[in-house]
């Protein structure tokens, strides 16, 4: 089954659970399983029937653009990643902060 790692800002929406294993062959079957477990965990994770653009997801440490279609095998881990900004500019010749 594979591995998956809840984030923690998702934590709390999992009872405080870290990582649960399911059996799933795409993303899509991962957040159907957590919702399964977790009722009302995928509304943190979907916008529209896609992953929210605050989140990455990695699966053995791949990111992917399939999102929900991204292949999920039985020894894979899956990591939910929220989405980092980038930074200010400063004027200074297109430097960020």
């Amino acid at each position: 089954m594979a591995r998956v790692f809840i984030p923690t800002m998702l934590q709390p929406a999992a009872g405080g659970v870290k990582e649960v294993s399911l059996e799933a062959r795409n993303v899509r079957q991962v957040v159907q399983g957590l919702e399964e477990r977790f009722p009302g965990i995928g509304q943190w994770l979907l916008e529209d029937g896609k992953i929210k653009p605050n989140l990455v997801v990695a699966v053995d440490g791949e990111t992917s653009s399939m999102g929900l279609l991204t292949k999920v095998s039985p020894d894979s881990e899956v990591h939910f990643i929220p989405a980092i900004g980038g930074g200010a500019t400063t004027g200074l010749g297109g430097i960020t902060a």
